[in-house]
């Protein structure tokens, strides 16, 4: 009875082991916690999320249990970017799913095929597969069914699948080989980015032409077989075919001297492109030893594609490695298997021999290159072909075998370099240019570096000085030259003037009095006649920018007072409401201004003389704008300035109807503090204020005075004194204006117009403000524009006089 009692003991442990390695529906794995995976029974394989590239992928992996490192076997969905630390994996009746928690995606990594099937559990089994169950624990996916670069004892790899390599031994994704198990029943190894043919094919097992349907199986005791899919027998045993690390008998001996139990197999396409078999002993201590047992190919230079573009397989103490390509360097020094670029600037192709300065031509020995693509093949000699290629400004590279020249272009791809075989008699000549760029990384054989001759730089270098300077000093003598004439010229010039200070204080252009004859066609054009002297139309660059001239033509002294009374005022003063002076002459006794021009003539014309009068928006424009003009000559400018003589005649319209104010000849500049000055009389007849009349000092509040009789004659588009009227009491405008004020009958001196009425009671009551008798009533100009603006309250003023007009 205690054998059966032991035995019932045996069997419970084993159920209890086996049940703690299925994982129920619902169960879940979290990437915060990837240290807790899901094992197999006896722990050796682990199914969760690994490390790799800055994230996190989902796999199955041999567990080193901290004694060394994992080994990754399996990897879902190899080629999707790494996930990141909020990943989940959870077990459904679909499948697995994998949720992003960053991008919120969710992803079945694991289903059957068969979607009508519910998922009731899986498991990680002992053997390294992942599989999933339905409720009578039928397998309906498994791991082993979907290989990336690895088979385990007792998986095959079915017809028309494949292995695909391993980005790097730290990236698991696809890499650059593959093994296919083709229909034709042969496993042939490829390069992976190419088409699959015979040129490319790099090792396969010939099985080809037997007419059966095969697949790749790698049983238990580590055996790679070829088993027949009809009958699953045993077609063919390649393990024979492999070069082996130790003797078969050797791993035999350790396969039967050591519990079977401890030994998990695998075959891997390695990431340089072997097909390699290993063993993983486990200790009793924890962790595995992995030992090579075999590979395909003995000699790695064999697989087609070890090396990138433009380099060669070559072998140092028995150790392959790639190498660059004369006047080539890596792409990634870091890994070599990835390629070189060309380290040399291309010259300009010119053809023929006029290609020979420009490129040398590098002979390369014993160069196996069976996959070019050539665009010319011809019969000829060696020295033929170097010379050809060096003239071709197609070719970049030649290969020369058995008399016959096969020319290309760059990329070369699977080159292979054999020293010593005496079955290569293939020559490779490689173009490159003159002035290499190439870094001596070590990596090229020395006697394949192209030795080119450098000539002695030293004279360039000399030669090249010697110019600079000879150059510079020339430079600076006809500079030096050049400036000193200018400046005499220019010292001449002033004294000619006769007035050095004057116009060393002005910014405006000096014009000779033959360029303003010109430029007004002898004075032709008049366009009016101020107090001064006349106004002609001129103008500059061709007829591109038209100017307005202003002659001064009375007495030399007076002239010559206005004259310096218009530089210093306008030639300081800049405003959007000033006519702009752009220049001058004065040549001997004659004084010429030149101003820009003001197309649309003055306000005189657009209120008294044109058939229609302007609106009632653009006269409140005007208004203000002439104000504005006035408060920057009172109050902004450098220095401040009484015009003298506002009127509308002197306020003149440009292209766009902005009102300008014009003629600083009566200007009256106020010195530093003084707001007062005597003058002689200056001015208009109806726009001068009483005072000047009675000798007493001139102020700013003059030019207030003129602008209320401008005001009143633009709201009302007539002249403060008409004689021309039938009613005499309607003579003089102001006088009217205060009645029809008084009486609030203001509307009927603009009958048939639409205005606005609080704006016209409030633009009469300020110019009857400005053109009170007494100067210390008159709001100053700054008042007046805030009134205008709305900005001020006003009062009605008191009634004013004519004594002006």
């Amino acid at each position: 009875m205690a054998w059966v009692w032991a035995l019932l003991l045996l069997l419970s442990s084993l159920c209890v082991k086996q049940s703690s390695s299925i994982i129920s529906l619902g169960s879940s794995l979290s990437s915060a916690t990837q240290s807790i995976p899901w094992r197999s029974p006896s722990g050796r394989f682990a199914f969760g999320f690994y490390s790799q590239g800055g994230g996190l992928s989902v796999g199955v992996w041999l567990d080193g249990g901290g004694k060394n490192d994992n080994k990754v076997i399996w990897t879902a969905n190899r080629d999707d970017p790494p996930l990141h630390a909020t990943a989940t994996l959870t077990l459904n009746e679909k499948g697995l799913l994998l949720s992003s928690g960053v991008s919120g995606e969710n992803k079945v990594i694991a289903s059957p095929n068969d979607s009508a099937v519910s998922v009731f559990s899986a498991s990680m089994l002992d053997s390294g597969n992942f599989v999933l169950y339905n409720k009578v624990n039928h397998t309906i996916w498994e791991s082993f069914e979907h290989p990336t670069d690895t088979l385990l004892g007792g998986q095959a790899l079915l017809t028309n699948h494949e292995l695909i390599s391993s980005s790097s031994e730290n990236d698991h994704s696809s890499g650059r080989f593959h093994l296919r198990m083709q229909l034709d029943g042969n496993l042939v190894l490829y390069p992976l980015n190419v088409d699959d043919a015979a040129t490319t094919a790099y090792w396969a097992t010939g099985t080809n032409g037997v007419n059966l349907s095969l697949r790749l199986f790698l049983n238990s005791t580590g055996f790679l077989q070829l088993i027949n899919n009809t009958d699953s027998s045993i077609y063919l045993e390649i393990n024979y075919r492999f070069y082996q690390e130790v003797s078969y008998n050797d791993h035999n001996e350790n396969t039967t001297t050591t519990s079977n139990d401890g030994i998990v197999h695998s075959a891997t396409l390695d990431v340089d492109g072997n097909f390699q078999l290993y063993t993983h002993q486990f200790e009793p201590s924890g962790g595995f030893r992995t030992s090579r047992v075999s590979r395909a190919l003995k000699d790695y230079c064999k697989v087609v594609g070890f090396c990138g573009i433009n380099s060669y397989c070559t072998f140092n103490d028995d150790r392959a490695y790639c190498a660059c390509l004369p006047g080539t360097d890596f792409i990634d020094p870091q890994r070599d298997t990835l390629g070189c670029k060309r380290n040399y600037s291309e010259a300009h192709c010119k053809g023929g021999k006029d290609n020979i300065p420009l490129y040398n031509i590098t002979p390369l020995q014993n160069i196996v290159w069976t996959t070019g693509i050539f665009y010319s093949e011809e019969l000829m000699s060696m020295s033929a072909c170097s010379q050809t290629c060096l003239e071709d400004c197609n070719c970049e590279a030649a290969q020369f075998s058995g008399g016959v020249c096969r020319k290309q272009k760059l990329p070369l791809w699977y080159l292979l370099r054999q020293e010593g075989d005496n079955d290569v008699s293939s020559t490779v000549f490689l173009k490159m240019g003159i002035r290499s760029l190439e870094a001596d990384d070590g990596t090229v054989p020395h006697e394949l570096k192209p030795q080119i001759k450098r000539k002695d730089p030293t004279l360039k270098i000399l030669l090249l000085t010697f110019s600079l300077v000879a150059c510079s000093c020339a430079l600076l003598a006809i500079s030096g030259v050049f400036i000193f004439k200018f400046r005499v010229l220019r010292y001449k010039r002033l004294l000619e003037i006769g007035n050095l200070g004057l116009t060393g204080e002005l910014t405006l252009t000096s014009f000779s009095y033959n360029e303003l004859k010109r430029a007004t066609n002898g004075f032709k054009e008049e366009l009016g006649k101020g107090s001064f002297g006349a106004v002609y139309k001129g103008s500059l660059n061709r007829g591109r920018n038209l100017i307005a001239v202003k002659r001064l033509e009375k007495l030399v002294e007076e002239g010559e007072r206005e004259f310096q009374a218009e530089m210093r005022a306008i030639g300081r003063a800049h405003h959007k409401n000033l006519v702009r002076l752009l220049g001058y002459c004065a040549e001997d006794s004659k004084r010429v201004l030149v101003y820009e021009y003001m197309g649309n003539g003055s306000l005189a014309d657009l209120l008294f003389k044109s058939r229609q009068r302007p609106d009632w928006d653009e006269r409140t424009r005007i208004a203000l704008d002439v104000a504005r003009g006035i408060l920057y000559l009172h109050e902004e400018c450098e220095t401040p300035i009484i015009h003298c003589d506002i009127k509308p005649q002197n306020i003149l319209m440009d292209d766009y109807w902005r009102a300008k104010i014009s003629d600083f000849g009566l200007a009256k500049l106020l010195m530093g503090d003084h707001t007062r000055t005597f003058t002689v009389v200056r001015g208009t007849r109806g726009y001068m204020a009483p005072e000047w009349h009675k000798n007493i000092p001139i102020s700013a509040k003059a030019d207030v005075y003129s602008y209320g009789i401008v005001l009143l004659e633009t709201v009302f588009c007539r002249r403060n004194l008409d004689t021309t009227v039938s009613n005499p009491e309607e003579i003089i405008l102001s006088i009217l204006v205060y009645k029809c004020l008084v009486e609030k009958k203001l509307d009927k001196l603009v009958l048939g117009e639409e205005v606005d009425k609080k704006s016209l009671e409030r633009m009469v009551m300020v110019a009857l403000w400005c053109i009170q008798d007494e100067p210390a009533l008159r709001p100053s100009i700054k008042t007046v524009v805030m009134m205008l603006e709305g900005i001020t309250d006003i009062c009605i003023p008191p009634c004013p006089t004519a004594s002006s007009i």
